[in-house]
């Protein structure tokens, strides 16, 4: 016996996919959407569709972008000489909000998984590559996970960029263990920044 309309199952499917959504809340949504009036309805579908067709990934940092140009790369007042490196584009808008630090951003795209196939390669390091280059960039800060997949990422990267001209930290641990930054509150985001350490210290 079917419980809903094969539109509003499917709705709900969609739904259901959606990270932080269960099948139960997924179906309430479907049907509070189904029964909305024309016009509601109307503007899910067109936010919906303006967000999968006019949001890219910067081609220098991979956050989020609109327009032609990332407000964080084109922020003059942001502190170049500071570099945050972070797995998602998500990742930004969190820290953005914790307030810590006006420095610029760097999205790797991921982390390091050899049980999920996730190399250096699937990484996005070579534009971390080119703007280190000019010589502005004096310290990365690494803000990743504190799970295994992100310690062995954060290694990584240390050992890679950890250079006389640049220092390469990570967020003290004050971040939740074995979890993203997502699961991280703002008050311990900030205190993270302002207490982290060389990225190459008592990992070795």
């Amino acid at each position: 016996m079917k419980r809903f309309p094969p539109a509003i199952a499917d709705l709900a499917a969609a739904l259901n996919s959606a990270p932080g959504i269960g099948p139960r809340s997924a179906e309430k949504i479907a049907l509070w959407l189904a029964l909305s009036d024309r016009e509601n309805a109307a503007r899910w579908v067109r936010s919906i569709q303006r967000a999968a067709s006019e949001v890219f990934a910067c081609e220098v940092c991979g956050a989020l972008r609109e327009a032609s140009a990332c407000d964080f790369c084109d922020d003059e007042s942001r502190d170049g000489a500071l570099i945050v490196v972070v797995e998602r584009p998500q990742d930004v808008f969190l820290l953005e909000r914790s307030r810590a630090v006006n420095a610029l951003y760097h999205v790797l795209g991921g982390r390091l998984s050899p049980v999920n196939g996730v190399d250096e390669s699937d990484l996005n390091l070579d534009s971390l590559e080119r703007r280190l280059q000019s010589g502005v960039v004096q310290e990365l800060i690494l803000a990743l996970s504190s799970d295994v997949e992100g310690e062995a990422t954060a290694h990584y990267l240390a050992e890679r960029f950890q250079s006389d001209r640049l220092n390469v930290t990570r967020l003290a641990q004050g971040l939740p263990a074995g979890a993203g930054l997502e699961y991280a509150d703002e008050l311990t985001v900030g205190q993270a920044f302002r207490h982290r350490s060389p990225a190459l210290g008592d990992a070795l």
